[in-house]
């Protein structure tokens, strides 16, 4: 929820827009932005606006995200690429002969290990809806995950020019 927020910054979403777009249900929706309140990462804006608050946002996604939802690879399979074998980083980062890591996803295109995403709607919600920013983040924020020492510092920095954009 949040990085959608993050990758969106000046649209306006009710929960149902969100439950719809994230293939995810309106209470969990709801319980989602309750916590993110709580938890200081969103704030109510004139109206029911909710807008990140990004020194906080940026702290946890670089700092403490990868604690909350470690990053484990499995098996062989069929997804989409997520971390250092997206799109994002084509051309900045070489995978070499190793399998790429993805997110499984029986419409996905790319054979690799797989890597469960933060939550496991997100692949068919990309499918379903696509939004490039959010995939960007979402790859971005894997590849703190799981990425190594260049990755990681790569994406904390383009993590850190895309938190600038959102404010």
């Amino acid at each position: 929820i949040l990085l959608k927020f993050l990758a969106n910054p000046n649209q306006s979403w009710s929960q149902r827009d969100l439950s719809k777009m994230l293939n995810i249900s309106l209470s969990e929706v709801n319980a989602g932005i309750k916590r993110l309140i709580d938890a200081r990462l969103i704030r109510k804006n004139k109206g029911s606006n909710l807008a990140p608050i990004i020194s906080a946002t940026k702290e946890m996604l670089i700092h403490g995200l990868k604690y909350q939802f470690p990053g484990k690879l499995g098996e062989f399979s069929r997804g989409m690429p997520t971390a250092a074998a997206a799109p994002l980083f084509k051309g900045k980062i070489a995978m070499g002969n190793d399998p790429i890591p993805i997110w499984p996803f029986a419409l996905g295109d790319e054979k690799g290990i797989a890597l469960e995403p933060i939550h496991p709607s997100i692949p068919k919600s990309l499918h379903e809806y696509p939004d490039k920013k959010f995939y960007e983040l979402l790859v971005l924020v894997d590849t703190i995950r799981i990425g190594r020492p260049r990755e990681r510092n790569m994406a904390v920095k383009m993590l850190e020019e895309r938190l600038e954009y959102a404010k």
